[in-house]
């Protein structure tokens, strides 16, 4: 049986609240939104800029739950600004078996990068 990669889990559509050129790499998330979309500390994502298109890889570093942080962190801080909208995606390995089974946690958020009602 073959593995597969899957979405594991979404922020869709937060806005970046800071960018911090000067700092050793990653993106840091509100620590709230990273537990609803099952992303844990230290775990790579994709960072999609609605804005612009851009499309990068990095780290995970858990912001204060609760705080709306979105901050791009070293050279991520040249791939958006304060205000652009980005979606933020980790993924899971799973054999086939696992695949039919599997949903992917998404969190979608408005406002303040609150996690919005369905």
């Amino acid at each position: 049986m073959g593995m597969k990669v899957m979405l594991g889990g979404k922020i869709h559509r937060a806005v970046i609240t800071e960018a911090q050129l000067h700092y050793a790499g990653s993106i840091t998330i509100d620590g709230r939104l990273m537990k609803k979309a099952g992303i844990q500390p230290y775990e790579r994502v994709q960072v999609v800029n609605v804005n612009n298109g851009s499309r990068i890889e990095t780290y995970v570093i858990e912001g204060e739950a609760d705080s709306g942080v979105i901050c791009l962190n070293g050279a991520a801080a040249r791939c958006g600004q304060v205000g652009d909208q980005v979606i933020i995606m980790s993924y899971v390995w799973l054999d086939e078996k696992e695949c039919g089974e599997h949903k992917p946690k998404i969190v979608i958020v408005g406002l303040d990068n609150r996690i919005a009602e369905r």
